[in-house]
């Protein structure tokens, strides 16, 4: 059973991994050449590199809920534990609840960029680049990214204090 665990726990770190290298990709290398001049071209490239990361970025979400459901399990926490007060203002309580809910929040964060204000920014950059709507799109899309990097952040330090503790 260490054997699944350990699996487990790598398939994890390297679901996040990929769900966060990506968005730095996007955030770090992909818009930035978009802003430096290629817009127009760029918007096909960020649309269908949008989508093909959106897949493999939901495939993550599921490994990481069943791998970190597992990862719970096997430290022993299990689903009474979420109504037990003893366990929910221990330290380590309040830090898998501050996890789990940074987690919805990248997750509704998600649902929003994904499938709602990155494909219209992609439709409105794609249709006229200079345009005012295509830049007010683009600045909702481009938070909606920043604000899910910087909680993919919390992810992993949070990870990480769950596992170490706090300093």
């Amino acid at each position: 059973m260490h054997t699944l665990y350990l699996l487990s726990v790598w398939l994890h770190i390297l679901a996040a991994t990929i769900w966060i290298g990506g968005m730095f990709f996007l955030v770090l290398v992909v818009v930035p050449w978009m802003r430096a001049g290629g817009r127009a071209s760029g918007a096909t490239f960020l649309r269908e590199t949008g989508l093909r990361f959106r897949r493999v970025g939901w495939w993550c979400f599921g490994i990481l809920v069943v791998t970190g459901t597992f990862n719970l399990w096997m430290r022993g926490v299990r689903l009474a534990d979420f109504v037990s007060i003893k366990w929910l203002t221990s330290p380590f309580g309040h830090l898998v609840l501050l996890k789990l809910s940074v987690f919805l929040l990248v997750l509704l964060v998600s649902i929003l960029h994904d499938f709602i204000l990155g494909p219209r920014a992609t439709d409105q950059i794609a249709r006229d680049p200079s345009s005012p709507e295509a830049a007010l799109a683009r600045k909702r899309a481009s938070l909606l990214g920043r604000i899910n990097v910087v909680f993919a952040l919390i992810l992993v330090a949070l990870g990480v204090a769950i596992v170490r503790g706090m300093p």
